[in-house]
């Protein structure tokens, strides 16, 4: 405990190396463990259950005979069976069919379970507990397309694959694919962070109580088909990252990894340090060797066999403290990161597996779900890190729910809005996002509709004057994801549906709801239609996109904040050689508007909330060209004036407010 953490990851992997003959071989254990059909066709089940007395291997192929195929104890707790083939040659399991683990335990308890490694999981109509299904096609899908290199901006589309259809029912993989890639292309995203994937029980959960590690969630449809949708997106040159459930797992036992070998710990921590108290949801044992395999596993797992490109980790705040962030703040001082509250144990495998994906893959992208503001998260391993390439800027969404919940526009403070889109570890990229799932979810609203609320109802028709609400929510919302986007981070991420302001919440079908699929939908019928002002929102998302992979702010070093003026509502910085112009004010345009720069020569306009085709009123000129002066300005060695006669307007006119760059 009192080694310090450099030191600590060329310890477990000397061990790695001893035992195991190197980590590349140990994270390959999907090879070994679970099912394997070996070349003679012979089935190897392997299973580790150390809390066992006795397994058997039960299920269709031998009329779920309870006792006739026992499993061998091996040494460390370590259980295997070998089915030889059928006399023709044939699989002695059949594929599709139904298994089960029968676990004798100490206590003489009989248990029915899934297998860890299971590949692929099933729920029948009628039943609440998933079934272990043997896939073995017989011509299964073959990737075609290599992954694409890492982009140099990260702009993430944050995807759930059942909810991506305007229809009430769980969506497919095959309609992602085919409906939903393609918008996603013409958005200018480069990448796809997919939520969900991992099997979970129960779909309200959001796929965050995971119970079967290594199977892609079957309601959405076949492996082969999350296969294809992967292949396809690379196709298209995006990347795509999977949401990973490594700080928990879900409480279930019949379908779960809970109590797999009849004993509390197993793949967990023993007593209450198991048990998160929030989440009412297990906790993993990362100091457990087979512990380490598993995970470290799982993540090789979805990148070899369905080739994605890296991971979202979720809930790592919750890994990295003994107190899981429960009732406890972070203010950033040093005190709260280094000492006993820390869990070594999860940090170190933390280290490890980023250390590991790297290793193995060049272009991998890892981020962390931190709100903790832990030092050194994404700096290398090699100088103490923990090896993440990006932490979410958490702190940014939570800022714009509360501006707009408490404070009226002409109160905005831009030198708290500046310091929250600014506040981050130097040297430490960060995913800039103004809403994500979290902020949709039942109990809270999108963006867009805590500035439009019911007004979205009956006044997006494009083909009316917009009301004030409308009017204004439309110009916050773009300037809200602008700024977002080009001054909180290193990268960029929304949550699909919300580039076009998708209205209302996020709420799964559960009994609260009388199981309504209502809420769990997106309604990209709404930004196919012409006559609505949904398709404004969706153009400005799209441009904002492709200027940024034209001229690059998010891969630039962090920006320069040359103004911050409160009684205008004004605020000017520089990033990637472009600037940046956004007034605030609920009612003032300014024409003559001194801005300073740091380089000399003449400006363009290159996007424009204000431009007609956004949804704006059109009042800039954008054939005006604006000269520097050498004139200091703001702390910057030039300055110029920005104007346009269309600024020119009435003291008592109502402006909603604009951006420009």
């Amino acid at each position: 405990k009192n080694v310090p953490r450099e030191i600590l990851l060329p310890i477990t992997e000397t061990n790695l190396q001893e035992a195991e003959g190197g980590f590349d071989q140990f994270t390959r254990s999907y090879n070994s463990f679970g099912e394997q059909r070996q070349p003679d066709g012979t089935l190897v089940f392997k299973e580790w259950a150390p809390g066992a007395e006795a397994l058997f291997l039960t299920g269709d192929f031998n009329g779920w005979d309870k006792f006739s195929h026992p499993y061998t104890h091996m040494d460390f707790g370590k259980w295997e069976l070998h089915l030889p083939p059928n006399k023709d040659g044939t699989s002695p399991v059949c594929h599709g069919s139904q298994l089960k683990v029968v676990v004798h335990t100490k206590d003489g308890e009989r248990l029915y379970r899934i297998s860890p490694w299971a590949k692929y999981v099933t729920q029948q109509r009628d039943s609440v507990v998933y079934d272990w299904v043997h896939w073995d096609p017989p011509s299964p899908y073959v990737l075609k397309h290599p992954r694409p290199k890492k982009p140099r901006s990260l702009r993430i589309y944050e995807s759930h694959v059942g909810i991506a259809s305007p229809e009430g029912r769980i969506a497919s993989y095959s309609n992602f694919t085919a409906n939903v890639l393609p918008r996603i292309k013409d958005l200018g995203y480069n990448c796809i962070q997919l939520m969900a994937i991992m099997e979970h029980a129960y779909y309200a959960s959001f796929g965050y109580q995971i119970t079967s590690f290594f199977a892609a969630s079957s309601r959405y449809g076949t492996p082969d088909e999350l296969k294809e949708l992967i292949d396809v997106a690379h196709s298209m040159g995006i990347v795509v990252l999977l949401d990973m459930v490594h700080s928990h797992a879900s409480k279930n036992t019949e379908d779960g990894l809970n109590r797999f070998d009849g004993s509390d710990s197993c793949f967990f921590h023993g007593g209450s340090r198991g048990e998160h108290s929030l989440w009412d949801s297990r906790l993993f044992n990362y100091s457990s060797w087979e512990v380490l395999r598993f995970l470290l596993s799982n993540l090789r797992w979805w990148m070899e066999e369905y080739r994605f490109d890296g991971f979202r980790f979720d809930g790592v705040t919750s890994m990295l403290y003994h107190h899981h962030g429960i009732g406890s703040g972070f203010s950033g001082d040093y005190s709260e990161y280094f000492g006993l509250q820390v869990d070594e144990d999860s940090l170190v495998y933390l280290m490890l597996a980023n250390h590991i994906l790297h290793s193995l893959y060049e272009d991998c992208i890892t981020i962390a779900e931190d709100v903790s503001g832990m030092p050194a998260l994404c700096r290398p391993v090699t100088e103490g890190g923990c090896g993440f390439d990006y932490r979410l800027a958490m702190a940014v969404p939570d800022k714009w729910i509360q501006i707009l919940k408490e404070y009226k526009d002409e109160d905005w403070n831009m030198g708290d809005i500046i310091y929250t889109l600014t506040n981050r570890r130097y040297g430490e990229s960060c995913i800039a996002y103004a809403e994500s799932h979290d902020q949709a979810l039942v109990g809270d609203k999108t963006l867009a509709f805590w500035l439009m609320d019911k007004d979205m109802y009956t006044n997006m028709s494009a083909m009316v004057p917009m009301n004030p609400v409308i009017d204004r929510g439309i110009q916050l919302h773009k300037m809200i994801r602008l700024i977002t986007h080009s001054l909180g981070g290193e990268g960029y991420l929304n949550f699909m549906g919300n580039e076009f302001g998708h209205p209302e919440w996020l709420d799964f079908p559960r009994q609260g709801n009388n199981e309504s699929y209502h809420y769990a939908r997106r309604q990209f019928n709404l930004v196919d239609m012409d006559h609505l002002r949904y398709q404004q929102l969706y153009a400005f998302d799209r441009d904002m996109n492709r200027t940024e992979d034209k001229y690059g702010w998010l891969s630039a070093p962090p920006a320069f904040v040359s103004a911050k003026h409160e009684g205008d509502k004004v605020i000017v910085f520089e990033r990637a050689n472009v600037l940046f112009i956004f007034n605030f004010h609920p009612s003032n345009s300014y024409s003559g508007y001194r801005v300073g720069v740091g380089a000399p020569g003449k400006y363009t306009i290159k996007l424009d909330s204000d431009a007609v085709q956004y949804g704006g009123h059109g009042r800039l000129d954008h054939s005006t060209e604006f000269f520097t002066e050498p004139l200091p300005f703001n702390e910057r060695s030039y300055s110029m004036q920005v104007w346009t006669p269309i600024l020119q307007v009435d003291s008592d006119d109502q402006m909603p407010p604009a951006s420009v760059i």
